[in-house]
């Protein structure tokens, strides 16, 4: 499990569930690359507020932090580890995020991982101490559900919109940043279809 560090440094703690040594790598060095992503510094030995200065060699570690995990994945011997790693980081620079590679924002692994524990998230969706995106994290893309030619169609959009919201938990501005609308538009679509079921 990691917290996740977001673009701008905000937004609540994300609970990831990693499937191997590799992956949890790959998140080190994203955490560590975030000032540099966000554009807050150059380098990532100018954050002096991350575990990277220690990682790499370059300053005094803290008694609370551990590096020997991530120097043990590059060499035994500590000063090659340490190069190495520096290495590793910046070849991250410019890369893509992480991010891109998480599944539902809940699983880091490769498919066959992923999909066995879908089935576990299904199961739990309903538990509202974890996150909605996670409790939701095999949901339908809302492009998927409300493609462009249902605007059309008044009616079975609003049917979607309800779906959406009842079954998959999105919210209603989510709804409306989608289909490009305000939120009290959505509201009120959803007023309309609860109306109109009911006299049916």
């Amino acid at each position: 499990m990691w917290p996740e560090s977001s673009e701008h440094f905000q937004g609540r703690y994300k609970a990831i569930l990693i499937q191997k040594d590799s992956h949890l790598l790959e998140v080190c060095r994203y955490v560590v690359l975030n000032p540099v992503r966000v554009g807050m510094v150059e380098a990532p030995e100018a954050w002096k507020w991350s575990s990277y200065l220690v990682t790499a060699g370059k300053a005094r570690p803290y008694p609370c932090l551990t590096t020997d995990w991530v120097l043990g994945q590059f060499s035994v011997k500590r000063g090659k580890a340490e190069g190495e790693y520096r290495q590793f980081v910046k070849w991250g620079i410019g890369e893509k995020t992480i991010w891109t590679a998480v599944r539902g924002q809940a699983l880091l692994g490769e498919d066959d991982f992923v999909d066995a524990l879908m089935d576990h998230l299904k199961k739990h969706k309903d538990i509202p101490d974890i996150p909605r995106s996670q409790r939701y994290a095999t949901r339908p893309a809302l492009p998927s559900m409300l493609p462009s030619a249902l605007i059309t169609d008044q009616r079975k959009l609003e049917k979607k919109m309800m779906e959406a919201v009842e079954k998959y938990g999105y919210h209603q501005s989510q709804l409306a940043r989608h289909l490009a609308v305000h939120r009290s538009t959505i509201s009120r679509w959803l007023r309309e279809y609860e109306n109109a079921t009911k006299k049916t």
